[in-house]
């Protein structure tokens, strides 16, 4: 039993509570220095510690008179976005301290903070093959009516049993139409090897499905694969795609030059199809994630159109720090009637963050900030260029 030294299990629990709410109530505020391209907020949107008591904590006093943390949650990241009721809601990757991840929904007033996790996590129906893990679900709020989940589901490697760390990764399919009850369909099929990031186009295309894929050739790497794919398909719930095209490739002393795939589902704007992706690189201190964005046709979803240079968004002092330091990842945003963006990221695999923008201002961004020239010596003629442009203007300006 517990020491007489101790605070009685009420006044833990009710401390326990207090401290919770305290956290969700915490209103978030602008970080200084932005970028007029988008604003940073200060605070993570979602922590493990916002993730519910009762989920982590056996709340009995005969079973746990320590009131000890029974099932700890080790992160909450990566996650999908939708509005959905007037709410902005997360579907969020939660990481128990088991290291399975399971997928939980947040919801939120506002979009910027007091998000407050649903009572119970998603119940995933299973296949005949069940998943031993699930990663990143992308929502999408599809034109035939459904919200699809697509979502990475790992499995072991069946031929290299004697390799405990050897997995395979595919593409998971799940559709609902509110958010609870949630209907399993078989995994997508591909012939371009494995699959971890693929997205679902929120419309038809010469009325078939439409996804974004990325085929790669183990479940971390994508050896001769990569770059985000394009295949069409005419039924979800028998998904098959023979034939994928590659929208944007990896290219060589980049940001994408490891590997890249797409985030969200785009956006449609008058100019085309707004892409938030994101792009891998090595550096002496491991694999470096960062968001990107570029644009394509309208009607054309698989040609690009314009693709601005470097990196839109890249971990950022503390967001460096964590389980896999250097890494910023999106499978989700959200455009309200306002047209103000909410960009979701999580930094190094362990929270989740929000930037803000408007369409105008990234369609501005996507649209007018110049291309890699893929060449050192180009680059700095870029910048020339700007500079003399510059100092012709401050040159030009009345005297204060």
């Amino acid at each position: 039993m517990p020491s007489q030294w101790t605070k009685s299990f009420r006044d833990q629990f009710d401390e326990l509570q207090q401290g919770y709410e305290q956290l969700i109530a915490r209103r978030n505020i602008k970080a200084p220095l932005g970028n007029n391209i988008y604003d940073r907020w200060t605070y993570p949107v979602l922590t493990a510690a916002h993730t519910p008591i009762y989920w982590r904590f056996d709340l009995d006093e005969q079973t746990n008179p320590f009131l000890m943390e029974r099932m700890g949650i080790n992160a909450t990241f990566n996650a999908g976005a939708m509005l959905y009721q007037g709410k902005y809601l997360l579907m969020v990757r939660v990481e128990g301290n088991d290291r399975k991840s399971f997928f939980a929904v947040a919801e939120s007033p506002n979009g910027i903070d007091q998000f407050r996790f649903w009572d119970m996590p998603v119940i995933l129906p299973q296949t005949g093959d069940p998943d031993v893990n699930v990663y990143d679900m992308r929502l999408v709020d599809h034109q035939d009516g459904w919200i699809y989940g697509l979502f990475c589901t790992e499995r072991k490697d069946k031929k290299l049993l004697h390799d405990t760390t050897a997995a395979e990764a595919q593409c998971g399919i799940v559709r609902t139409k509110n958010l609870v009850e949630w209907e399993r369909l078989p995994d997508l099929i591909t012939y371009s090897g494995q699959q971890r990031n693929v997205v679902l186009h929120p419309e038809f295309i010469d009325g078939k499905y439409a996804l974004y894929t990325r085929p790669q050739d183990g479940f971390i790497s994508v050896g001769s694969g990569g770059g985000i794919g394009w295949g069409l398909c005419d039924d979800m719930t028998k998904a098959e795609i023979k034939e994928e095209t590659i929208v944007d490739a990896k290219i060589y002393h980049t940001i994408k030059e490891v590997k890249n795939g797409q985030g969200p589902a785009p956006l449609k704007t008058k100019d085309g199809w707004l892409h938030l992706a994101h792009g891998v690189r090595n550096t002496a201190a491991g694999l470096r994630y960062v968001l990107y964005l570029f644009m394509t046709d309208l009607e054309k979803p698989w040609i690009v159109t314009h693709r601005p240079g470097g990196y839109f968004i890249a971990p950022y002092g503390d967001e460096r720090v964590g389980d896999v330091s250097n890494v910023a990842f999106s499978n989700g945003w959200i455009i309200n009637d306002k047209e103000e963006v909410f960009i979701y990221y999580a930094s190094a695999d362990t929270r989740m963050h929000v930037a803000t923008s408007t369409l105008d201002q990234l369609v501005d961004y996507v649209k007018n900030t110049p291309e890699d020239p893929l060449y050192s010596h180009l680059c700095v003629q870029q910048r020339v260029d700007l500079i003399k442009k510059n100092m012709d203007i401050i040159k030009s300006l009345p005297a204060s």
